[in-house]
C-alpha cells in the first residue's frame, strides 16, 4: 500500500512538472505590460523600462505606441504574472520616431502573446520630446542600458520568479540592432563613428540633423567609444535592419561565439549601406543572414493610420515613413517578420541550448 502511495505520489509530481514546463512554453491569451526602473551607473539616474509579459485576467487596457502617425497595440497594464517561467528577450529600440520602447509595442506584444518576457528601456535622448542628435550619437552608451536593464529585471520582485535566467536573448532593431552587435562583442571603431557624418553619403537624414543641430562628431569625447560592451548571459541574438554597421571595428565580428541572425528590409542592391549586414553575417561564427525584400527600413515602424504619409509630408518630417517594399502591406511585412523572430528565439530560447 505505502509503495502504491509512494508511486501515485512521484506520478502527480511528474506530471504536475510536465504541465508547468508546458505552460512556461505556452502562448497566452493575454498580454500584460508594466513599466519598472533599472539603475544605471552610465547615466547617473534610473532607467525607464517597459515590460510585456504573459498574463492572466485582469489589469487595466491601455494602448501603446499610438502617435498621429501610427496605429498602437493593445495590452492590459499591470495585469497578474501568468503562472510559469518564460524565456526574456531583451529588446532596443531606434531612434527618431521609433525611439522610444512603446514604438515597439508592435513587436514586444506579439512576442509577449508567444510565451516570452520582453524588457525595453527607454535610451535617453533617443527619441521623444527629449530627442537630442548628441546623445542619439553616443553609440557606446546604448548597450549598457541593456546589461542594466537586465540586472534590474533580475532583481525586480514582479519578475525575478517569472523569467527563465539561462534563457535571455536581445532583440535590436535600427539602432537598437547596432545596440544588440555591441552586446555580443562587437567594438565601435572611434574614427569611423568620428567621420560618419563628414558627407551625406551613409546616412543623408540622420546626419542633416547631426549637422543642423550643430554636432561636431569630431569634437565629441569618444574615449570610451571602442569599449567591450558584451554581455555574457546574453545566449542568442537577433538584428533587424542594424544601422548603422559601417561604424564597428570589422575584426571584432570574428570573436562573437553565440549566435547572431541578422534580417535586412529590402532587395540587394537597394538596401542602404550604413544598414547591410550579409558581411557580418558571414564574419561572425554562428551567424545567420536573411532578408525580407517587399520592405523598407520604414517597415519597423507601426501601421501607418490612414493619412500618416500626407501628414508626414505636410510636418516636413523628411523621411517616408509609411513607405514598404512593393507587394506586401506594412501588416503583411510585420507578420512575416514576426514569424521569423518569433521561430528564432523559439528555437535558441525554448529548445535550444
Amino acid at each position: 500500500m505505502k509503495l502504491m502511495i509512494k508511486i501515485a505520489t512521484m506520478f502527480c509530481s511528474t506530471i504536475s512538472t510536465i504541465l508547468m514546463l508546458h505552460h512556461s512554453a505556452a502562448a497566452s491569451e493575454f498580454v500584460g505590460v508594466r513599466q519598472i526602473v533599472a539603475p544605471s551607473k552610465e547615466r547617473g539616474s534610473d532607467l525607464a523600462v517597459t515590460v510585456w509579459y504573459p498574463a492572466d485576467p485582469g489589469g487595466k487596457p491601455v494602448t501603446l505606441g499610438e502617435s498621429v502617425f501610427f496605429a498602437g497595440t493593445n495590452a492590459m497594464l499591470e495585469a497578474p504574472n501568468s503562472r510559469g517561467k518564460y524565456p526574456l528577450i531583451l529588446l532596443s529600440h531606434g531612434a527618431g520616431l521609433g525611439g522610444t520602447p512603446q514604438a515597439m509595442s508592435w513587436i514586444a506584444t506579439p512576442l509577449a502573446k508567444q510565451g516570452f518576457i520582453v524588457a525595453a528601456p527607454t535610451h535617453p535622448g533617443n527619441g521623444g520630446a527629449n530627442r537630442s542628435a548628441a546623445e542619439t550619437m553616443k553609440l557606446w552608451l546604448r548597450p549598457a542600458d541593456i546589461t542594466a536593464t537586465l540586472d534590474a529585471i533580475e532583481k525586480d520582485a514582479l519578475f525575478k520568479d517569472s523569467i527563465e535566467a539561462d534563457r535571455v536573448g536581445a532583440l535590436g532593431l535600427s539602432a537598437g540592432g547596432n545596440t544588440v552587435l555591441a552586446l555580443v562583442g562587437a567594438r565601435i571603431d572611434p574614427v569611423r563613428l568620428a567621420s560618419y557624418c563628414d558627407t551625406d553619403t551613409l546616412n543623408p537624414s540622420l546626419c542633416g540633423w547631426v549637422r543642423q543641430s550643430g554636432v561636431d562628431l569630431h569634437a565629441m569625447d569618444m574615449k570610451l567609444a571602442s569599449r567591450n560592451n558584451e554581455d555574457k548571459r546574453i545566449q542568442f541574438a537577433m538584428a533587424i535592419d542594424p544601422a548603422p554597421v559601417d561604424v564597428f571595428q570589422a575584426n571584432t565580428f570574428s570573436g562573437v561565439s553565440i549566435p547572431v541572425e541578422i534580417v535586412n528590409l529590402g532587395r540587394p542592391g537597394k538596401i542602404p549601406q550604413t544598414a547591410l549586414a550579409s558581411g557580418i553575417a558571414k564574419a561572425i561564427q554562428k551567424g545567420k543572414y536573411s532578408t525580407i525584400e517587399d520592405a523598407s527600413h520604414y517597415s519597423m515602424f507601426g501601421e501607418c493610420k490612414p493619412g500618416a504619409a500626407e501628414l508626414a509630408d505636410s510636418e516636413q518630417v523628411g523621411d517616408p515613413i509609411c513607405s514598404d517594399g512593393d507587394g506586401q502591406s506594412r501588416l503583411e511585412v510585420h507578420n512575416q517578420l514576426l514569424k521569423m523572430v518569433t521561430e528564432a528565439f523559439a528555437r535558441e530560447l525554448k529548445t535550444g541550448r
